[in-house]
């Protein structure tokens, strides 16, 4: 449906650099990445804000490169809102379909309805500076889906609100998108959006396109060592791999060797563990996985639902437990613990 062919954009500070990329019909896409990566710059040039130095935009296998952004059916929602202050929230919602053949009645019924999708209906009369950082994200995005864009771009839509509105917003997105089925492309920081939302993710860095797959291939089997510790993967050794007479695959990292169930490229140097996929336990308990590995602990770190904690062998692993499994165990600084985790944790590339 949207095809981006080698764009590129140098604006100085940010730069989109040959990124190439396509969006199926209906697909929510979500794009993550560190600060400066051209996340915005990509979205930007999408809805027509940016014209690209190189490169071509399709839709629907039509070339949009140079169309402006009214003729594109792309809308975008930023992430500080860019409400008109001096409207009403209805007005604010109707604004773009002040270019479209219809009567005030019409205009008027959609707004309603609209509003009414996104529980905002209440509040129709009333000016931005009176809602809640919630109720103006969902006035803003009531204004994007108001206009029926075939492609809807949300930056960070959920980043300047407080943890009970952007999980209830969020499960409002997952609804909408549902309801409309209309193609969204999201930037986001939150992992839990990534997951919650996406059917695919691509990371960027640097203006250029890291990875694209399913949440599931980018947090855990990430195509290299910048892309492991931006998702999380705390646990990144470096050594080399061997593979026995069965097939079996070891990685050996300063004398330690873990067992990995992946498919080797033809050379590996570096494995990847996940946190949470390392469990923790006395050590002379029985731990059912072909990893296991006694240590001692080195911090604690409470992060009220869960238990985080740096564990010192051979090497320094991060892990994280729940509470009750931390309490049960009876842990603290100092203490000599067992850790273990599948063959099927272990990514190497």
């Amino acid at each position: 449906m949207l095809e981006i062919k080698n764009v590129s954009k140098d604006l100085g500070q940010f730069k989109l650099n040959n990124v190439s990329l396509e969006i199926e019909d209906g697909e929510y896409f979500v794009i993550i990445g560190p600060t400066g990566a051209g996340k915005t710059i990509l979205l930007e040039t999408l809805v027509g804000v940016h014209t690209p130095d190189s490169g071509e935009v399709y839709f629907n296998g039509v070339d949009i490169t140079s169309l402006p952004p009214k003729d594109r059916s792309i809308t975008m929602v930023y992430q500080d809102y860019m409400l008109f202050p001096h409207l009403t929230i209805e007005e604010n919602i109707a604004f773009g379909l002040k270019y479209k053949n219809l009567t005030k009645d019409e205009v008027a019924k959609k707004v309603l309805d609209m509003a009414t999708i996104l529980g905002i209906d209440h509040l129709l009369k009333r000016k931005p500076d009176t809602l809640s950082g919630g109720e103006q994200q969902r006035t803003a995005i009531s204004r994007a889906l108001i206009l029926e864009p075939a492609v809807l771009l949300l930056d960070e839509p959920l980043s300047a609100l407080d943890a009970f509105t952007r999980e209830r917003l969020r499960r409002e997105l997952k609804k909408l998108h549902a309801l409309f089925n209309t193609t969204i492309i999201h930037i986001t920081h939150n992992f839990n959006e990534v997951f919650s939302l996406a059917d695919r993710v691509m990371v960027m860095d640097g203006g250029e396109s890291m990875q694209v797959g399913t949440p599931h291939d980018i947090l855990r089997r990430p195509k290299s060592e910048f892309i492991a510790g931006f998702v999380g993967s705390e646990n990144i050794l470096q050594g080399t791999c061997q593979t026995d007479e069965k097939g079996k695959v070891a990685f050996i990292s300063d004398g330690l060797t873990i067992h990995s169930a992946n498919e080797p490229a033809s050379t590996c140097t570096i494995a990847t563990i996940r946190p949470e996929e390392i469990v923790v336990a006395r050590p002379d308990d029985t731990i059912p996985y072909e990893n296991r590995i006694i240590g001692t602990v080195d911090e604690i770190i409470d992060n009220g639902l869960s238990v985080k904690m740096y564990v010192h062998s051979d090497r320094l692993f991060s892990l994280i437990v729940n509470r009750t499994s931390f309490h049960n165990l009876d842990i603290e600084i100092g203490s000599q613990v067992q850790i273990g985790f599948p063959a099927e944790a272990v990514h190497i590339f």
